[in-house]
């Protein structure tokens, strides 16, 4: 027989203005206005605040040390391009490269079906030019066989830049040296691919019979092959950083600003207000709906405010906790966690996360990812204590400048870092130049 109890249980829930707080710390810049731009579209009480230009001059400043007598004037130049259009003017138009490929492809002479496959094929294509599915996919779709898509798929291969369409790395650099197929290049890519990958140099000179000085101008003619055909050709604008963020020194001290100039000042329809407070509606469920939209819209209010001020004392925190960084040692990093940050200001540990994911900032030494700044630290035996950023950018150093003809391993390596003053283990050492993106020495040699 069922029991019924009683139990007293405390549980934590998150309140609708919380989660909305949450949900716009998180977005950057550009997801941010989009944001805004939708809930003035679902909310009716909602509107853009049109301040006159003298009232706006005249409104107190909450935060001297965190905002500028002249915004404009302290606007990064490298934000945007210099050309840009103002941003009252209609934008150009931006042709995305499968456009210029779609053009290309009215030259040929080609039946309905073959254009409408060849459209299929190149909306596949990924960013760097290569077919992203597998050809079979696409054919099962139509219900036809590779056999039938191979010919489409010759054309596209015709198209500029040379080794759009290629399925892998090896038939994107065969289709740029089509016209050269009676040349050592050629042979290597074709026939000795593996050996090439894995810079089996001596391997290749004895498979093809060839000598030294010919190998050595056929490995140039490869390496002035177009790996990613695709790449710099796609104009998107979502692919366009654009700091959340600024920050320039002014008198001794750093000012900081959040960079929403595409986010209009929001408030609350007045007249609904009056409606409201006045009583004028009669119909309870119009008195809901107002209600509900009016708390809506001040809670969306509240939260846009709420981001700006912890995005800035984040900044602040960051600030205080990399003196070296701010005085122009970018490489010298100390180690901070998001818990430092979090300790500092008072905060959740969530709520730093969701501030610094995907943000950057717009400092005079360049452009960085806000969780670039985190690090983890590594502690010597001498009691020091290193941010791993610092030992990465040494280790980088190291390979950047050593002989390509005879690269460094990793115990070299691990011997240069003990003479910089970095005592650390191989691992470590293979571990960090995995994550700086270098393969292992046998990979960099060069003839």
């Amino acid at each position: 027989m069922a029991r019924l109890e009683q139990k007293l249980v405390q549980k934590q829930t998150l309140t609708p203005q919380q989660i909305l707080q949450a949900s716009l710390l998180q977005l950057n810049a550009i997801n941010l206005e989009a944001k805004v731009l939708e809930e003035l579209e679902v909310n009716p009480v909602l509107e853009p605040e049109e301040t006159a230009p003298e009232q706006a001059e005249e409104k107190p400043d909450d935060d001297a040390l965190d905002t500028m007598e002249d915004r404009d004037e302290y606007e990064p130049a490298n934000i945007y391009n210099q050309s840009r259009e103002p941003l009252d003017l209609p934008l150009p138009e931006r042709r995305d490269f499968i456009d210029t490929l779609l053009d290309q492809i009215n030259l040929y002479e080609l039946t309905d079906e073959e254009r409408h496959l060849a459209e299929e094929i190149l909306w596949n294509l990924d960013d760097r030019g290569y077919l992203g599915v597998d050809l079979e996919l696409i054919a099962d779709r139509y219900e036809l066989t590779v056999e039938d898509l191979e010919p489409v798929l010759k054309i596209i291969h015709q198209l500029e830049p040379p080794g759009i369409g290629a399925r892998n790395l090896q038939e994107c650099m065969l289709i740029q040296l089509e016209d050269e197929q009676d040349t050592l290049a050629y042979d290597i890519v074709r026939n000795h691919f593996d050996d090439l990958a894995h810079k089996r140099y001596e391997t290749i000179e004895r498979k093809t019979e060839c000598t030294r000085d010919e190998l050595a101008v056929a490995m140039e003619r490869i390496a002035d092959l177009n790996p990613r055909p695709g790449e710099g050709l796609a104009l998107d604008r979502s692919s366009i950083i654009i700091p959340d963020l600024i920050v320039r020194e002014q008198e001794g001290r750093w000012i900081i600003q959040v960079y929403d100039s595409g986010i209009p000042e929001l408030r609350v329809n007045p007249d609904y207000i009056a409606m409201f407070e006045e009583q004028a509606v009669e119909s309870a469920d119009t008195r809901k709906y107002l209600k509900e939209h009016i708390d809506s819209a001040n809670w969306f209010i509240q939260a846009i405010r709420q981001r700006r001020q912890t995005m800035r004392n984040v900044m602040r925190a960051i600030i205080d906790r990399q003196p070296e960084f701010f005085q122009g040692q970018v490489d010298r990093l100390r180690p901070m966690k998001l818990q430092d940050i979090a300790d500092e200001i008072g905060m959740d540990i969530s709520t730093i996360s969701r501030s610094t994911r995907g943000k950057y900032v717009d400092t005079p030494f360049g452009v960085f990812e806000l969780k670039s700044f985190f690090t983890e630290g590594m502690t010597f035996s001498d009691g020091r204590t290193v941010s791993n950023h610092q030992i990465k950018q040494t280790l980088k150093k190291l390979i950047e400048a050593e002989d390509k003809h005879h690269p460094l391993n990793d115990e070299q390596l691990v011997h240069k870092l003990i003479i910089a003053g970095y005592p650390v283990a191989r691992r470590t050492v293979a571990k960090y130049r995995e994550q700086l993106g270098f393969p292992v020495a046998r990979l960099r040699r060069q003839l």
